[in-house]
């Protein structure tokens, strides 16, 4: 998680598990939940489930998370239920300080649970410190035979190689196989384990796929075979880049990192990917925190921040940025709503859109002319630069049309990056008798071209001298 010896900011992962138990037909209207904000129990009191994991038992997602003092040192393991995830009734806390002499000082993190088919039992791993430092960087283990009574506590111990282990989340796999994934190495490695049956114990090491890489704030998904690992960096409180990998084993090869989101994670960081399955879809939730740490505030005041994870290709994702997510439990429908207007712009000369070339979120990925299809890589947005200007965000990434080393020469690349305030940054919209549009960046007074006025896919857009060619006019769309 943030705070320890390192950092924070679009999943701690806690695996959804629909138990073999009689439904009641409970129906959940849609809903629509405000990010950036705390949210309130059915009591009107905050809910208080930071670093949170949920499992679903029946017509009920159940929400688990850390509940702290105000010196942030641990109070209890507060769950929280809903069947349309918006309206949350606090029902136990599973795990206080009188659980057991562990934990009457102690700093307790990122709670997951899993269920025990074998065992009927529901099982739950944590992140576990002295309450005073970082120092302890244990994992510890703690069950109950229902998933939301009191849990007995077990132990706390390190992985079997005697590493650290701070943050952490589980996952379970179709076979019904557990793992943790844990931060190790004073948070140089992300390690994937998988446990033993019962759940209560290491088994062995499965994979070690990004050793001095420096992640933390793990959640690991499965789509269409697919295995997703989104994390953050360490940098303590504050919000910072997410990365993903993917891999169709546990065990590897994995994919190198590559960016989500923007480079500050919208201001969260990851808690859990939750995949909302419905009647016509699966959707899969992005959960996060925004520690309030970052503004020294203790970590109760701090706000969530769920979004719509979007998957251009089987193996690639998209994590943007709404103001507000709209949810139906029933079908498994997960959309962002407002942030806009959206808009994508289409090439005069041939009709193409401006995208970023392979859905990338990374800084400096080429800006190309791409076959209009509406995709969140060809949608962008603007934020008022003053005078007349805006910048032009990228809605599957937030960041912004940039062109490259503020070059003010001819044929410079246009690409997209972390947004700042530099005038190579703001344009300015030029509006033509025929609904077109030139597309003039302030710091050169130069326009946004297509290069050779190219009409193939994948052609590069640049600055040049204005001029009345058709591959510097771009009509604007309603996204």
């Amino acid at each position: 998680m943030p705070r320890r010896a390192v950092r924070a900011v679009l999943a701690a992962c806690a695996s959804v598990l629909l138990l073999p138990t009689v439904s009641t037909a409970a129906h959940a209207a849609p809903v629509t939940v405000t990010n950036g904000t705390q949210f309130t129990d059915t009591e009107g009191n905050g809910v208080h489930a930071h670093g949170a994991g949920v499992i679903k038992v029946g017509p009920y997602y159940y929400l688990f998370g850390e509940n702290r003092h105000a010196d942030n040192t641990f109070k209890a393991v507060s769950v929280y239920r809903s069947t349309d995830l918006k309206t949350w009734e606090h029902r136990n806390d599973v795990l206080t300080q009188d659980s057991d002499p562990e934990l009457r000082l102690a700093y307790i993190e990122r709670p997951k649970v899993l269920y025990n088919k074998a065992t009927k039992t529901f099982v739950m791993w944590m992140h576990k410190e002295n309450g005073r430092d970082y120092g302890e960087a244990r994992a510890a283990v703690a069950v109950s035979d229902t998933v939301e009574g009191d849990y007995t506590w077990k132990s706390s111990f390190r992985p079997p190689s005697g590493t650290t282990s701070r943050d952490q989340t589980l996952f379970q796999d179709d076979d019904g196989t557990a793992y943790q994934i844990t931060a190790t190495e004073n948070d140089a490695d992300l390690h994937i384990y998988r446990l033993t049956d019962d759940f209560t114990g290491y088994d062995e090491m499965v994979a070690n796929p990004w050793a001095g890489q420096w992640r933390e704030a793990p959640a690991l998904f499965k789509r269409d075979g697919v295995y997703f690992m989104l994390t953050s960096g360490t940098s303590g409180w504050s919000p910072n880049q997410q990365k993903y990998a993917t891999a169709e084993s546990l065990a590897g090869p994995w994919s190198e990192m590559k960016d989500a989101g923007n480079d500050y994670g919208y201001g969260s960081q990851t808690a859990s990917v939750l995949p909302v399955q419905g009647s016509s879809a699966t959707s899969y939730l992005y959960m996060g925190d925004r520690w309030a740490g970052a503004w020294n505030g203790p970590v109760n005041d701090s706000q969530y921040v769920w979004l719509p994870i979007a998957f251009p290709t089987r193996t690639t994702m998209d994590l943007p940025w709404y103001p507000e997510t709209s949810i139906d439990t029933d079908t498994g429908a997960v959309q962002g709503a407002g942030g806009g207007p959206h808009y994508g712009f289409a090439a005069r000369h041939s009709g193409k859109c401006v995208a970023v070339a392979d859905h990338s979120a990374g800084d400096g990925a080429a800006v190309v002319q791409q076959g209009c299809d509406g995709g969140l890589d060809q949608q962008w947005r603007f934020e008022d630069a003053g005078d007349g200007y805006v910048r032009v965000l990228a809605q599957h990434s937030g960041k912004c049309l940039d062109v490259a080393d503020e070059s003010h020469a001819d044929g410079a690349a246009v690409v997209h990056y972390r947004c700042g305030s530099k005038a190579h940054q703001q344009w300015r919209f030029e509006e033509f008798d025929d609904d077109t549009y030139r597309i003039v960046a302030r710091h050169s007074g130069k326009c946004l071209d297509v290069a050779d006025a190219s009409e193939q896919d994948g052609a590069r857009l640049v600055q040049r001298d204005c001029g009345e060619g058709a591959s510097q006019r771009f009509e604007r769309r309603a996204a």
